[in-house]
């Protein structure tokens, strides 16, 4: 007995962790950008938030061009000071 649910718990934890694994490519339309150059259509991973199953991470291949990634996945994002606008001084 103790047996099976260990079982089910191991396959339960995979089922649950599995999902981001077969999470399926984007097809990426082709457009034309603002300068005029047009983009041809290639494929991306899903959108989920996170930098470890994207092509671009390091330890990634990506299948349809075979790059290796070049991000570091232990980089935190860069953090910009102030609001895009200055600010003027308080006038009395």
């Amino acid at each position: 007995m103790k047996k099976i649910l260990s079982a089910l718990l191991v396959i339960s934890i995979l089922i649950i962790f599995a999902g981001s694994a077969f999470a399926r490519d984007v097809r990426v339309k082709g457009y034309y950008r603002n300068n005029g150059t047009y983009v041809q259509p290639y494929y991306r991973t899903n959108p989920d938030k996170s930098v470890w199953n994207n092509y671009s991470t390091k330890g990634n291949i990506n299948p349809y061009t075979g790059n290796k990634g070049y991000k570091n996945p232990y980089k935190l994002p860069s953090i910009k000071h102030g609001y895009g606008y200055k600010t003027k001084p308080f006038k009395w």
